[in-house]
Order: C-alpha cells, then structure tokens, then sequence
C-alpha cells in the first residue's frame, strides 16, 4: 500500500511540473491562449498553487486580459504579502489598466499602484524592475496627482546603486522628460560606456531623434552596428536617413545591406525596408524607382496605410 502511494504521488508531482513546463513553454513560443488554458485546467484540481496561479497572470497580462491578470496577482500577494515581486506584478497590472481605461477611471486606480509597487521596493532593497517602474510612474504622472521627478531621481539613484547602467539609463530618462538635454545625453552616453548593449545604444538614438538631431543618430548607430553587427541596425540607419532626407548615398547602402542579410530574426518585415527605398528615391527625384520600391512595399502588405499615402506623394513628383 505504501509503495502504491509512493508511486501515486511521484506520478503527480511529475504531472504537475510536465504541465507548468508546458505552461512555461506556450508563453515563451507567445502562444498565450494555450498557456492560459493550460494553467486553468491544471489549476482546477490544485488550487493553491502558486507558480501555477502567476503562470496564469503571465498568460492574461501578455494577452492585455488585465482584469484577470490583476486577479491572479492579487490572490499571490495577499496570500504571500511578503513577496516583493507579487506586489510588483500587481502594480504593473493595474498600471496597465490604467492606461487603458479613460483618465478619470485611471486616477482611481494610480494610488493601488504606486502603493504596490513601494511595498514592493521595501520588501527588496534589490529588486530592479520595481525601482524602473517607480521612475517610469514618478516621471509620467502630473504633479497634481504624485508625480515627483525628484521622486523619480530618488529611484534612479538606487538603481544605480543596484547597476550603474539601470541607473545612467533611468537618469538618462528622467532629465530627458525634465526637459535637461544636456544632462539625459550624459547619462545615456554613460550608459554605452558602462554597458555598451544594443539597448544603451537605442536609448541614445531614441533621444537623438526626439531632440531633431539626425546626423548624432545616424553617428551612434553606426557606431552600434560596428560593435554589435546586427543587421538591424542597417534598417534604422536608412530609416533615419530616409525620414530626415539626410545622408541618402548612406541610407540606400544600409537598407539595401539589410534586404540582402535579411532574416525573420531582423524582426522588421522587408516592406518597411523597400517603403524607405522609396523614400530615398523620392527626396532624389527619381520618381521610376521610388515608384518600384514603394509597389513592392504595397504587394508584401497592401493593408498599410502609410505605403499608399507614399504612393500618392511619389506619383505628384
């Protein structure tokens, strides 16, 4: 008899893993629905468990479910109040929430978030993510109702303290929202230096653009792409180049480096790349091959809007 429990319960504990893994599995492949559905059969005989239950949130949260992912989150943290990171995903999805509801419905629910996401930073002092969230929150509310860049700085400099590039990018962040140029490109650059990763790099293109200087753009994405070798960035090149009618001999030669390196992993489709040939060709005046392009970009995804619009611009030159 006592073999047969033994057995019986191996048996199950091995199920139960198999089905979180499996669980685990459908939301790293993005197939949330199968995770989703997963996790509610398994957790329809086992209840209480708590993988399982934030197995479940994932699923719904990937799926913008926030109502259900808020409800799985708030199961975990009131039954573990001590977990940090149970009180953090309960924050980000009601944050979440909140951005999708109307603004005065989301002035409800701003205090339930930024009240979880500190119990959370005082639960663990090293918890990174939660102290980008506080900088992210601090930064994007109004000062009427908490918005602190003060606050946000508070954040950044444990981050810092945690990472020096988490802390050079989210300082980068808030001076760049504070409306301190000088400061966020410092703090970005110092980020490249301390951490170099193709994020550091983007942050400091994504600056650049906002504060209309194409050409420092163009500069730190090459500089990215000698590093990094990524195809990729041959795109974002020509990408600025094209929208800024800047640099053009450059932007042709990198969009047509990235259509010749082309892989599903670029993650931008060809289209977008041959809908910048053709705005190159526009700002030369050359109206039969910008016309080319502009047709390929229409045949690969002839339901996009700015393509036609292009379309119209190239064909009144």
């Amino acid at each position: 008899m006592k073999q047969f429990l033994w057995i019986f319960f191996v048996s199950s504990l091995c199920f139960s893993q198999a089905s979180k893994e499996k669980a685990k599995t459908y939301l790293a492949d993005k197939n949330f629905k199968k995770a989703e559905q997963e996790m509610q059969a398994y957790l329809q005989s086992n209840k209480e468990d708590k993988e399982a239950i934030e197995l479940l949130g994932d699923a719904f949260g990937h799926q913008k479910k926030w109502d259900e992912a808020i409800a799985q989150y708030e199961k975990l943290k009131d039954a573990y109040p001590s977990n940090a990171n149970y009180h953090y995903k309960y924050g980000g999805a009601l944050g979440m929430k909140a951005l999708s509801v109307s603004k005065i419905k989301a002035l409800t629910i701003i205090g339930d978030v930024k009240e979880a996401f500190l119990k959370a930073a005082e639960l663990d002092p090293k918890h990174i993510d939660t102290r980008w969230a506080l900088v992210e929150l601090y930064v994007s509310l109004p000062g009427i109702v908490g918005g602190s860049n003060s606050k946000a700085l508070k954040y950044a400099n444990e981050l810092e303290k945690l990472s020096k590039v988490d802390g050079y990018l989210a300082k980068g962040y808030v001076y760049e929202y504070d409306d301190e140029p000088e400061l966020a490109e410092k703090y970005y650059k110092l980020a490249i230096k301390v951490g170099g990763s193709v994020t550091c790099y983007e942050k400091l293109t994504n600056f650049y653009e906002t504060q209309n200087k194409p050409s420092e753009a163009i500069g730190n994405l090459e500089e990215a792409q000698q590093k990094h070798q990524r195809n990729a960035m041959h795109y974002q090149i020509g990408k600025v180049c094209a929208d800024y009618n800047l640099q053009l001999e450059k932007g042709e030669k990198c969009l047509k480096a990235y259509l010749s390196n082309h892989s599903a992993k670029d993650g931008v489709p060809k289209e977008w790349a041959y809908y910048r040939l053709a705005q190159i060709y526009k700002h030369k005046n050359n109206k039969t091959e910008a016309l080319k392009w502009i047709d390929k970009a229409i045949t690969g995804l002839p339901k996009i809007e700015v393509f036609k619009d292009e379309k119209e611009a190239i064909e009144g030159l």
